[in-house]
């Protein structure tokens, strides 16, 4: 599992003071970079020159408020790792450690020239694999 640290500014709220629902798919997207960072450093995949990694799919399931001024933690951990494609779930903690929002990403491994799925890179997979 990895943790990211991070803080909610007035600029992330709507005028009741409350993190803007969309706002936390730029928090959960923020950690991702960082996640894929710690993974392989020396890979950078938001600028890779064969494959991409969009997003196909991204929940969110709010739990508990998240208020301006929250230092807020987010750990990321790989549910599912397929031959193509893999999963990640967010869990975005508050200031007292509550367990706010769930957020769920799927990113499919493409080809950057094709645009068509391929298999994911031996060493980002072995990276990715899920330790008990």
């Amino acid at each position: 599992m990895f943790e990211y640290n991070s803080r909610i500014n007035f600029y992330n709220c709507d005028p009741a003071g409350i993190i803007f629902y969309g706002e936390v798919f730029k928090f959960a997207h923020s950690a991702y970079e960082m996640f894929l960072r710690y993974l392989l450093p020396d890979t950078d995949y938001f600028n890779h020159p064969e494959i991409v990694l969009p997003i196909i799919k991204a929940n969110a399931e709010y739990i508990n408020p998240l208020r301006q001024g929250d230092e807020i933690k987010i750990t990321v951990s790989v549910t599912r790792l397929l031959e193509k494609s893999f999963e990640l779930t967010y869990n975005i903690y508050n200031s007292e450690n509550n367990l706010c929002v769930i957020v769920e990403t799927v990113h499919v491994c493409l080809s950057k020239s094709e645009f068509k799925k391929i298999p994911l890179e031996e060493k980002l997979k072995e990276k990715l694999t899920i330790k008990d």
